[in-house]
């Protein structure tokens, strides 16, 4: 998902784009990849309700594999375009399912632990992309990532259908599955999806701003060696599966998913704060924030299993994937705001103006979601 952001510049100019075409570019195929992840999220959604969260990872696993080794032959922007795209619309299913496969599996009281390991260490791939692109060059990164992802579908084989979802089709036949549109069947409803989709801005506003743009970021800043964009994702990354690790621990000893979120929120703001306007004068003061921040919004493995605890079992694959496909596709506004603001206020403020928006969305919605831990799931929605 976030090889894009690591090669994005060094694509771009293989391929003969300026550096103000690699700018616009960049930001059109970013803004094609968060938009078949919104449209996946939908679609692996509800396929995960209605046939089983098993069909979401093989099906997904396969479209982004496949797509991912494609990128490696482009040649044009247009078709890397359409190509992220697709991705995209394969990238956006597997995690949700995978949370939702833990948290229907694992017992109520260890909830926690199991997603931080199945957040964590999926991070850990950003690392191994940067890595890649290091060693080799952007067309074989792609290549790598690909093939991880087929040698990954053979493991996904052992991995068994979960025992809540099979009793839920027998039990609750009559149900409607993986109605999207119940989400929205009344205002409180409505309301309640969003706030979901609200606590999880911050991740995308670091992640797909602060990060991919840090070249940009670092000129404004006036640092003369350069930033690189691929090294500020990479080391994010790294911190995010720290923090995530962390987060799980951190909930079950706070028994509480909602005090765990907000604590890492606060830090995430403020080093995110610290990164625009702190006076950060060196490239390496620059990575070391992006790797402290990365530890400190790592709390994606809580806020997914808070979602999945939030919604029955007809409807819990359908909310657990389709709500952080959406806060993926709110990077488009977000990018799109970035640019506008870009020329007349500079990098540095029309991210800072950014930030103030979705932390200020994300904690208001924070304080407004039920808690969860320690839940039953065994549940439907009707």
């Amino acid at each position: 998902m976030l090889i894009f952001s690591i090669v994005r510049v060094p694509s771009l100019q293989s391929l003969g784009l300026s550096e103000a075409e690699v700018s616009t570019a960049g930001t059109f195929i970013l803004n094609c990849q968060q938009a078949g992840l919104v449209l996946g999220g939908i679609l692996w959604g509800v396929l995960g309700d209605k046939r089983g969260r098993m069909s979401v990872l093989f099906g997904s696993i396969i479209t982004y594999s496949l797509t991912n080794i494609a990128c490696g032959f482009v040649q044009d922007v247009n078709t890397y375009a359409l190509l992220r795209f697709i991705a995209g619309v394969g990238l956006s299913g597997e995690i949700g399912a995978a949370i939702v496969l833990v948290s229907e599996i694992l017992p109520k009281d260890i909830r926690g632990y199991g997603s931080a390991v199945v957040a964590g260490v999926g991070y850990l791939g950003a690392g191994a992309a940067y890595l890649t692109v290091e060693y080799f060059n952007w067309r074989t990164a792609f290549w790598v990532g690909g093939g991880m992802g087929l040698a990954l579908l053979l493991l996904r084989v052992s991995v068994l259908e979960s025992g809540l979802f099979n009793r839920m089709k027998t039990e609750h036949g009559h149900v409607s599955r993986g109605n999207f549109l119940q989400f929205f069947s009344s205002w409180p409803q409505t309301i309640k999806y969003l706030r979901c989709v609200a606590v999880g801005m911050p991740t995308w506003f670091v992640v797909g701003i602060l990060a991919t743009f840090a070249n940009e970021i670092g000129q404004a800043l006036g640092i003369a060696e350069g930033v690189k964009p691929g090294r500020c994702v990479m080391l994010l990354y790294v911190g995010l599966a720290g923090g995530d690790l962390l987060s799980g621990p951190l909930s079950q000893w706070l028994r509480s998913r909602i005090q765990a979120i907000t604590s890492l929120l606060i830090t995430s703001m403020a080093l995110s704060s610290f990164l625009l306007f702190g006076g950060l004068d060196t490239a390496a003061g620059v990575y070391t924030v992006f790797l402290l921040t990365g530890f400190c919004t790592g709390y994606i493995a809580m806020y997914l299993t808070t979602v999945a605890e939030l919604y029955g079992t007809n409807v819990r694959n359908t909310a657990t994937t389709s709500v952080p496909s959406i806060v993926r596709g709110t990077l488009i506004p977000m990018t799109l705001l970035f640019q506008a603001l870009k020329p007349s206020v500079g990098a540095l403020l029309s991210a800072g103006l950014l930030g103030v928006v979705v932390y200020g969305l994300a904690f208001w919605s924070l304080s407004r979601i039920e808690e969860t831990f320690g839940k039953e799931l065994d549940f439907v929605e009707v």
